[in-house]
């Protein structure tokens, strides 16, 4: 049962992520928390709480606080409003998508832009919240190895997204408006 009341001295694990949340945002009052944060502590957090070693486990906390500072140091670009138009914003990152689809696949591209489809409409959620949201948890912690490994791995992201749309190139090219809007939204 998931209401369940945990012995006491323990607490769920929703509660850990957001004392991480909250500790994070005092400690960066320029960033503070912007929705979406948790989806990106999540999988950090699993990955350090699933620990088959207890002694590991124990530092579940500590040590995904420690990952996800780290990871916003180089993210937090994302999340701060006033840089959304500038080179390292995600105005920038998004439009990147499509200029990156529209080298590799013109005929995608330009359907999306005869439909008047933005990437902001999509690709906002999939960069800010580095694809947490589109794949199952065990995918995205093998998508993040590979991303995290990349020494660009923000770079990396935008070829990734750009595959997601060549993969379902069939359908958006088949599709109207609304049929590819809720495919991409879902995707």
């Amino acid at each position: 049962n998931e209401y369940e009341v945990l012995p006491n001295g323990c607490e769920a694990h929703w509660e850990v992520v957001e004392r991480i949340l909250f500790i994070y945002a005092k400690l960066n009052p320029g960033i503070a928390y912007v929705q979406g944060m948790n989806e990106i502590v999540g999988p950090i957090y699993y990955t350090f709480a699933t620990d088959p070693n207890n002694q590991w486990k124990e530092h579940a906390e500590a040590d995904t606080f420690f990952c996800f500072t780290n990871l916003m140091s180089e993210n937090r670009d994302n999340f701060i409003k006033s840089l959304d138009d500038s080179q390292c914003g995600i105005t920038f990152k998004m439009e990147s998508v499509f200029s990156k689809l529209k080298e590799k696949d013109t005929e995608l591209y330009m359907k999306l832009q005869e439909q008047n489809i933005k990437p902001q409409y999509f690709t906002f959620r999939w960069l800010t919240l580095l694809l947490s949201q589109e794949f199952l948890l065990p995918d995205v912690i093998r998508i993040w190895d590979s991303l995290f490994s990349d020494q660009e791995r923000f770079e990396f992201l935008i070829p990734v997204c750009c595959a997601m749309l060549t993969l379902i190139r069939d359908q958006l090219l088949a599709g109207d408006f609304t049929t590819n809007m809720r495919l991409l939204q879902v995707t």
